[in-house]
């Protein structure tokens, strides 16, 4: 059997949770490869929302096994909260969720680490969460890190070394904190962790393929936010592309099948860093409000701008897509006209390709469509899509090259349209 690989395109917040829950029933394995609680997938389904952090969202559907891979990294406190919401919810998870021993774990001292960092750039913020994702991933370069595995082993002796280089690090910045309520919380998850099925998830995502299952992988954040191909250094801390499945879960390159690219039927980012299309104008604040644009994680309001299919193209090439999947079509739904970036406009010179770096002089070039002026959120086939929209997916695949296989039309579950148009 292959692996299939789900990820994002833009800058993250595509979607990506709903539809790993739709598309869950065809697999027997849904399995997280990298970032943190960082993440924010939202499904809505039954009239219920759920926001998953680091759990993956194959979740609901109560057959399967659900694995977080060792390019996770975990926070066992707050694993420990979203765990125990997800119980009371009436979702058991301690026999279908699989933690790799090898996943890092985020010490409290990470998310200090994290925000005196952040304090120290002042007007070079990268925008990030907070979460002690990247001070955790730079341990885990650096040969320092704590792994979950390392819970059952000698485990007092190697937090305390880590908590003692950590607090030296911050005494150096000068950095005041009080540690006493997060490290109690953050304990109390070692525990609670413990719980769970703790494996070697390389081992046993193969011998799952070796035995015909089917596996899922799921990515978090987007490809514009990877840490070799994104809009570096305004990025997360892990590969959010294709490769980084191999490596966050110990898979080779040659049993990679089907990878499903996720993206908006417009663009967005949140905190800093660039964005060639960002509106800063009326249509960009009605996307926003329209779109629900507000971090699920941060709350954070989200930067809104039309689609920048040069980024698109780019992040089809890197991670070789094969199925693209787009989201909130809805969103646009009453707008007159549709405007795609196919082109930058860079020191008076029209490129099509991702540059180098795209932090400042950058212009983007429009092509301009007629909107489809019709709500399309009750509509359950592609039968139903007015001419207008269909003209804009057919642009679309034939400027990325590549099938648009699934619409969503809304939040919820049943809000998705399967295209079946020959290739």
């Amino acid at each position: 059997m292959k692996i299939d690989i789900l990820l994002g395109l833009q800058w993250g917040d595509e979607g990506k949770g709903k539809v790993v829950d739709v598309l869950t029933p065809r697999y027997d394995v849904v399995a997280r490869f990298q970032g943190g609680p960082n993440a924010g997938h939202t499904l809505e389904f039954e009239g219920q929302k759920y926001v998953l952090r680091s759990i993956p969202s194959g979740i609901f559907q109560g057959d399967k096994v659900n694995i977080i891979g060792n390019g996770v990294v975990l926070d066992p406190a707050l694993f420990k909260a979203e765990a125990e919401a997800l119980e009371a919810s009436g979702h058991p998870l301690k026999e279908r969720l699989h933690i790799s021993k090898k996943a890092h774990l985020i010490l409290p001292t990470h998310r200090l680490l994290d925000a005196a960092y952040e304090a120290a750039k002042g007007d070079a913020k990268v925008g990030t969460t907070g979460k002690g994702i990247g001070p955790t991933y730079t341990d885990k370069i650096s040969r320092n890190g704590v792994r979950v595995g390392d819970i059952l082993h000698n485990f007092e002796q190697k937090y305390a070394a880590a908590k003692a280089r950590h607090e030296q690090i911050l005494k150096s910045l000068n950095y005041s904190y009080d540690l006493t309520e997060a490290e109690k919380a953050w304990m109390e998850g070692i525990e609670y962790l413990k719980q769970f099925h703790l494996v070697d998830s390389e081992h046993e995502i193969n011998n799952l393929l070796n035995s015909g299952k089917s596996v899922l992988c799921e990515g978090a954040q987007g490809t514009m936010l990877d840490i070799d191909f994104g809009s570096y250094p305004f990025v997360t801390s892990s590969n959010t592309v294709c490769a980084g499945a191999c490596t966050g879960l110990g898979v080779a390159p040659n049993k990679i099948g089907d990878v499903y690219g996720i993206f908006k039927a417009y663009c967005t980012r949140v905190g800093a860093g660039p964005f060639p299309t960002e509106l800063f104008d009326e249509t960009g604040e009605t996307i926003c409000q329209l779109g629900h644009e507000f971090g699920a994680v941060t709350g954070r309001k989200r930067r809104c701008g039309w689609i920048d299919l040069v980024a698109l193209k780019y992040a089809v090439m890197i991670n070789g897509v094969t199925q693209l999947i787009m989201m909130k079509s809805d969103v646009l739904d009453g707008f007159d006209t549709i405007k795609a970036c196919v082109a930058y406009r860079v020191n008076g010179e029209e490129i099509d390709y991702f540059p180098f770096d795209i932090n400042e002089g950058i212009e983007p070039v429009y092509a301009e469509l007629p909107g489809w002026k019709t709500d399309m959120t009750k509509m359950e086939s592609e039968d139903e899509f007015p001419e207008e929209f269909n003209a804009y997916l057919s642009f679309l695949e034939e400027q990325l090259g590549v099938p648009v296989k699934i619409v969503s039309v809304g939040p919820d579950r049943k809000q998705t349209i399967e295209r079946y148009t020959e290739e």
